[in-house]
């Protein structure tokens, strides 16, 4: 069977290869509040798809994953071109829950604007006193809706019980999210890495069993913060998009497409946050 694509994210294309694997092919495009920029950012999809393989086999042990391989030599014959190496991931087919999973060890972004207004974070009541950027005494699971398009919506643990149909799987499935994201918070610790938050993705298998799949614990699903300079009670430096999104902000933009323009000094420092992440996380040169 020849490669047929079905689907095109944000930043993945999806491509069905018969039976039961689809290879995800990881590309330089980056988005914005919600909106795709006209600039791709140079080796972003390559750096993404071998962080989340190197979380893959990190958290084998933990739950099992949707990852076959990432080797050019292992794709199907069509993926195996040097434009497209080190950009795929041969994956087994799952049924995908239509939830996002978001754990947050620490309270930024839109979380600290719901905590200042409502002292909670989706619903979570949160301790007194908290100041930005501070980490939380435990780990919360704030989940959303997969939206097709637009914003996803915040919904409660509740909600994912319905939408999901059980309770024991969605309990699953916040336990595993938040033990994923603290066994592996843990090891970002100690190569000076915080990572404040971050979106999981799972499905389930032929039996039924919970598979981590999409990507893990990267700068783009994640929030990535340099440990020797982090300091409470202000936002913080990060390895991840907020640089490119400080700079959006600062233009005015309203956030409706289309997205201003990149200069190409944005677009450097961008890249080169993204080849930091990966080589402080990994210890592997790019």
């Amino acid at each position: 069977m020849e490669m047929q694509q079905i689907g095109k994210g944000k930043v993945r294309n999806i491509y069905d290869v018969g039976g039961d694997r689809l290879v995800l092919v990881t590309s330089d495009r980056v988005s914005a509040f919600d909106s795709v920029l006209d600039a791709e950012i140079p080796y972003k999809g390559e750096i993404l798809n071998r962080i989340s393989a190197f979380w893959f086999f990190y958290t084998k042990d933990i739950i099992p994953n949707h990852m076959i391989s990432t080797e050019n030599r292992e794709m199907p014959e069509e993926f195996q071109t040097s434009s497209l190496a080190g950009r795929c991931m041969l994956v087994k087919k799952l049924k995908m829950l239509p939830i996002e999973c978001i754990v947050r060890g620490y309270i930024t972004g839109s979380g600290w604007d719901s905590y200042k207004e409502k002292g909670a974070v989706c619903g979570i009541k949160l301790p007194e006193g908290l100041r930005e950027s501070e980490k939380l005494p435990n780990p919360i699971y704030t989940p959303t809706t997969k939206a097709e398009a637009g914003h996803d919506e915040h919904i409660s643990f509740e909600d994912t019980v319905k939408i999901l149909g059980s309770e024991e799987l969605a309990t699953k499935v916040r336990d595993k999210s938040i033990e994923i994201y603290s066994v592996c918070s843990e090891y970002a610790r100690t190569k000076g890495i915080i990572i404040a938050d971050t979106k999981f993705e799972f499905g389930l298998d032929e039996e039924d069993n919970l598979v981590l799949a999409d990507e893990v614990l990267t700068p783009d699903s994640s929030r990535f913060w340099p440990a020797a300079e982090y300091e409470v009670g202000k936002s913080q430096k990060s390895y991840d998009k907020q640089y490119l999104r400080d700079y959006l902000k600062s233009t005015g933009w309203n956030k409706q497409p289309p997205a201003p323009e990149l200069p190409k000094e944005v677009i450097q420092v961008t890249s080169n946050k993204y080849i930091e992440a990966f080589q402080t996380l990994t210890g592997q040169l790019f």
